[in-house]
C-alpha cells in the first residue's frame, strides 16, 4: 500500500521539486493551494518514485493526475490496485485534454471520461489584466475610474496587515451568513493558513485601503514557469470598482514576468462565473475525470 499522510509545511521542498518536473498550469499543482485546502477535500499525499500523488478521500478515493516523471503505466497500475483494495474504482481528476492521450495509449477501452464546466480554470493573459486595454475592457476601466474617486491606497501585503485582513474576511463571512456553507468555512481556514505560512510559502499579497481602512486584499503565487495563480481575492462589493482595483493592482505588482494568470474555477456559482467571464479569459483549462471500469 502507498504511504499516505496529511500534507505539512515540511513537505514543501520535495513536493515543489516534483511539481516543477511537470510544469502544469492547473491550480491544483501548487503547494500553497494544496496545504490551504486539504481539509475541504480530506486530501492526503504521498510520493511514489518521482511522482507526487494527491488523493481526496472525502467521497471514496479520487486522485489528482500526478505531477512528476516516470513510468505512467506502472504508476496507474499501482494507483488502480490501491483504489480497488479500498473497495473503489480508480478515479483520476484534473486530466487535461492532452493527458487524455496518455490514457488512450496505455489503457484503451478501460475507462470512461467526464468533465464539468465548473471545474475548468480561467486562464488570462497577464498583460490583459495589467493594462485593461481595448474595447472589451471599457467597462472595467469605468469601474476603476469610479473607484479612483475614493481616498485609496494600494500596497504590498506584509505581516502588519494579517490581522486586519482576517477581520475583513470574517466580516464578509458573517454578512453572507456562511456558517453552514462548507466551502466558505474551508475558505476561512485557507486564509488563515496563507497568513500563518506567508513567508514560508513565498506568497505575494496586495491590500487596498479606503480612508485608511482595508477594503480589499488578495494573495497568490506562481504555479509554474509561466503562470501566476490568484488564491484569494476579497473586496467590499459596496464600493464600486473595489474588485476591479485589487485585481488590476495585484496583476501589475505581483505577476510581472508571467505570461498568464490563473484565476481558478467558478465552482458553478453563477455570480462568480459572470465575474470571471467579464475579464475575457485567453482560454479555459478543461479538466477531465477519468474513471476506470
Amino acid at each position: 500500500m502507498l504511504d499516505f499522510k496529511v500534507i505539512e509545511l515540511s513537505d514543501r521542498p520535495w513536493v515543489t521539486e516534483l511539481l516543477k518536473l511537470s510544469d502544469l498550469r492547473g491550480c491544483e499543482y501548487n503547494f500553497s493551494n494544496n496545504i490551504a485546502w486539504h481539509r475541504l477535500y480530506e486530501t492526503q499525499i504521498c510520493r511514489y518514485k518521482d511522482f507526487y500523488i494527491s488523493c481526496s478521500k472525502k467521497y471514496g478515493m479520487r486522485f489528482t493526475f500526478p505531477a512528476g516523471k516516470g513510468d505512467y503505466k506502472d504508476l496507474f497500475t499501482v494507483l488502480k490496485k490501491e483504489a480497488e483494495e479500498q473497495g473503489f474504482p480508480l478515479v483520476v481528476s484534473s486530466v487535461t485534454n492532452e493527458e487524455l492521450a496518455l490514457f488512450e495509449e496505455l489503457f484503451p477501452g478501460m475507462y470512461t471520461v467526464s468533465c464539468s464546466e465548473s471545474d475548468s480554470d480561467y486562464i488570462y493573459k497577464a498583460e490583459d489584466l495589467q493594462t485593461l486595454a481595448g474595447k472589451k475592457y471599457h467597462q472595467k476601466r469605468n469601474h476603476l475610474a469610479r473607484f479612483h474617486e475614493n481616498n485609496w491606497e494600494y500596497h504590498n501585503m506584509t505581516e502588519k496587515n494579517f490581522d486586519e485582513c482576517i477581520e475583513f474576511a470574517v466580516r464578509s463571512y458573517n454578512l453572507n451568513h456562511a456558517y453552514d456553507n462548507e466551502s466558505s468555512v474551508a475558505e476561512q481556514f485557507a486564509i488563515n493558513t496563507f497568513m500563518n505560512y506567508f513567508g514560508e510559502l513565498e506568497l505575494k499579497g496586495g491590500v487596498i485601503t479606503v480612508d485608511g481602512r482595508i477594503e480589499a486584499f488578495t494573495i497568490g503565487d506562481g504555479i509554474n514557469s509561466d503562470t501566476f495563480d490568484i488564491h484569494i481575492e476579497k473586496a467590499n462589493a459596496d464600493i464600486q470598482g473595489a474588485y476591479a482595483a485589487i485585481n488590476n493592482e495585484f496583476a501589475v505588482s505581483a505577476a510581472k514576468g508571467y505570461t498568464y494568470i490563473n484565476r481558478e474555477e467558478d465552482l458553478g456559482l453563477e455570480g462568480l462565473r459572470k465575474s470571471k467571464r467579464s475579464y475575457h479569459p485567453a482560454f479555459m483549462l478543461q479538466k477531465n475525470v477519468v474513471t476506470f471500469k
